[in-house]
């Protein structure tokens, strides 16, 4: 298994655009693939959000999220 971790961080006017973008575009971008097995979604009170997504192998990477 190869565990991935994809960072970002967001104004505050933006936090919540970010949240939606990465449940609502990033991640069905890559769900759908054979080769992932999970992914988990963390937000943070500094703004941030983080996904640690699981692999069976050749993982591959979110978008860049979009600018605000």
């Amino acid at each position: 298994m190869i565990v991935r971790m994809w960072e970002a961080r967001a104004e505050p006017y933006g936090f919540a655009d970010l949240i939606t973008w990465v449940c609502d575009t990033a991640l069905p971008e890559v769900e759908h693939d054979p080769l992932h097995m999970s992914s988990e979604v963390f937000s943070s009170t500094d703004h941030r959000v983080v996904v640690i997504s699981k692999w069976r192998s050749s993982p591959r990477p979110l978008p860049d999220p979009p600018a605000t």
